[in-house]
């Protein structure tokens, strides 16, 4: 069985910066990783992505703003989010694939991360 725990939300100002953490355990997941959001209101979207080969991949309102890393370990991953703006205000999700070739999620619960103005 797979567990991802999210921690590292919290409340910040305008600008400011927080760093996710995710640490998964059990067996069954590779290490592609991803994090997602949620919106009030919104749909879940992705935010960035790890490949098995340490690639990454991000959406475009997280490039040049949000770092994902990944240390293998400690079965950890992570987000660092600078520049941190209102709307991007979201619970914010840890997500891993069973596979490295094909996307087949677990989900963590989620860490709720509120910028304010």
């Amino acid at each position: 069985q797979v567990q991802l725990v999210e921690s590292g939300g919290g409340s910040v100002q305008t600008g400011g910066s927080l760093r996710l953490s995710c640490a998964a355990s059990g067996s069954g997941y590779s290490s592609r990783m991803a994090w997602f959001r949620q919106a009030p209101g919104k749909g879940r979207e992705e935010v960035a992505q790890i490949f098995c080969d340490e690639s990454t991949n991000y959406a475009e309102f997280a490039k040049d703003r949000f770092t994902i890393s990944r240390d293998n370990a400690k079965n950890t991953l992570y987000l660092q989010m600078n520049s941190l703006k209102p709307e991007d205000t979201a619970i914010y999700y840890c997500a891993a694939s069973s596979s490295c070739g094909f996307w087949d999620p677990y989900w963590g619960q989620g860490t709720q991360v509120t910028v304010s103005e």
